[in-house]
This record gives C-alpha cells, sequence and structure tokens, in this order.
C-alpha cells in the first residue's frame, strides 16, 4: 500500500511543476495568482498523501485544511489588492 501512495505523491509533485513554471514565468499577475492558488490546492493534497504513507491521517488532515483555508484567504487578498490597485488612476 506503501507505493501506491508514494506513486502518487510524487504524480502530485509533477504536477506542481506547471504550476511553480507559471508563477515565476506568468504573463499577468493574474495567471501568477492563479497558479499560486494551484500550488496552493495541491500541497494540502500532498500533505494527506503523506499522512497517509504515514499512518497518521489524523494529524496530517488538520494540517492540510489550516493549509487550504490560509491559501483560499490569502488568494482573495492578493485578488482583491491587485484589483483595486489596477483600479486607481
Amino acid at each position: 500500500m506503501s507505493l501506491v501512495f508514494e506513486t502518487l505523491t510524487l504524480v502530485v509533485l509533477l504536477l506542481t511543476v506547471p504550476f511553480l513554471f507559471r508563477v515565476i514565468v506568468g504573463p499577468s499577475i493574474f495567471d501568477r495568482v492563479v497558479a499560486l492558488n494551484g500550488v496552493g490546492t495541491l500541497i494540502p493534497l500532498l500533505l494527506v498523501l503523506i499522512g497517509l504513507d504515514y499512518g497518521r491521517v489524523d494529524m496530517f488532515i488538520d494540517l492540510a485544511l489550516a493549509l487550504w483555508l490560509l491559501n483560499l484567504f490569502t488568494t482573495l487578498l492578493i485578488a482583491r489588492y491587485v484589483r483595486d490597485k489596477e483600479s486607481i488612476p
């Protein structure tokens, strides 16, 4: 069973690479914010998979939920800041 979780963890890590590329090279700030949100969504999934691998899902799910909520509010705040900054003449 551990091989399955390790394989899924590797797949999730590989899925974050295009997001990280878009964060670094993104043509606009909105592309970078969306890519950062994508990374912030995959990292809690990665934490849950690591928790399944270690057999301590309860602890890792708490951390993943906290990180996911932090990602949600941070993305909303950054998007609002960028929107308000561009609307000021």
